[in-house]
């Protein structure tokens, strides 16, 4: 029964891609698509081997002990961000995580175990938002992945590079790989697209990003007159509203693709579609180990972005809770 439900959500998974890939609802399809082949397949094993419906309960029975390996990779994670990257609150996102992965189920138990209906309510209310940005979370990292992997367009008439703090003035690796994905498409491209490096002057830094990046740029090849400094920018946003105002200045026209890291395409892409801007966003690679609370980070950020849609679809888990805790009241 889950085959049919599967086939008609990847077509609509392809259907929604192909009219517009910046939708994060793509995501939701396409999860839900996975979900219900997986059923099927789970279904056509039992079916086939009346030995597999044990090892899926052997699965399911180690689901507690996945999570705690997974709290201590996070925690694991969160130390070397500290000692490779700093103290920052972005950079504390998995060792965060980690140990609430570990304090919630130890909370959610104290609570049950006090035998108050309050405390029961509060147990429960903890199981469904824990569940509910659970599986936000799934959508937006499996899109997020599937996003990066798309092709991208072909013949870009601007290559957008946004920028990414300096060090000491000058472009760090991580800013680095951005430029050199930049250089790949540019050299793959006739004719060859204008390169608009984007970055303002941050508080802690000596000079625009933008001109840092330019810099870099003309040092690997890139013809001066391809090149439009955009140094005014502060956030993903004003990089690609500023660098697309800045392209239509200059009396091009055309589509633009702009280049980010590997974690951050999908906001990027996100931000485009709702700039109203013809563009697409494509990653270059980040070290290992700052995937995940660069993941986080991200992920976070979108739910900041989208903060009411999420609070309104809580809802119904506060009032459920709430009628919940009435009912066990009225019985005890």
């Amino acid at each position: 029964m889950s085959l049919i439900p599967a086939i008609l959500l990847f077509a609509l998974y392809f259907y929604l891609r192909r009219k517009d890939r910046r939708m994060l609802r793509n995501g939701v399809v396409l999860v839900a698509a996975c979900y219900f082949a997986l059923t099927a397949l789970s279904s056509l094993l039992a079916a086939w081997f009346p030995g597999f419906s044990m090892v899926f309960l052997v699965l399911l029975a180690l689901v507690p002990l996945a999570i705690m390996v997974l709290a201590a990779t996070l925690i694991r994670n969160g130390v070397v961000m500290m000692r490779s990257e700093g103290r920052s609150l972005g950079n504390l996102m998995s060792l965060a995580l980690g140990l609430l992965l570990i304090a919630l189920p130890i909370l959610a138990a104290v609570l049950v175990f006090s035998m108050k209906a309050w405390a029961i309510g509060l147990a429960a209310l903890l199981f469904f938002l824990c569940s509910y940005f659970g599986v936000v979370f799934v959508v937006f990292l499996s899109y997020a992945i599937a996003y990066g992997r798309m092709p991208g367009l072909h013949k870009p008439a601007g290559i957008v590079v946004l920028g990414s703090r300096l060090l000491d003035g000058q472009v760090p690796p991580l800013l680095r790989s951005r430029l050199d994905r930049a250089l790949e498409i540019y050299r793959s491209t006739t004719p060859r697209p204008v390169m608009i490096p984007s970055g303002g002057q941050g508080h802690d830094e000596s000079r625009a990003e933008g001109t840092a990046m330019a810099e870099y740029l003309l040092g690997a090849g890139v013809v001066p007159a391809d090149i439009l400094v955009e140094d005014k920018a502060v956030n993903t946003e004003e990089n690609l509203r500023l660098s697309s105002e800045l392209f239509a200045a200059s009396g091009r026209s055309g589509a633009l693709v702009a280049v980010t890291n590997n974690y951050h395409v999908l906001r990027a892409a996100l931000l485009a579609r709702s700039l109203k801007l013809d563009a697409e966003v494509v990653g270059a690679p980040t070290a290992r180990y700052y995937l995940p609370s660069a993941f986080l980070r991200e992920f976070v950020a979108v739910l900041v972005e989208h903060k009411w849609l999420h609070l309104i679809l809580c809802i119904p888990f506060v009032a459920f809770t709430a009628m919940l805790i009435m009912a066990m009241l009225a019985q005890g």
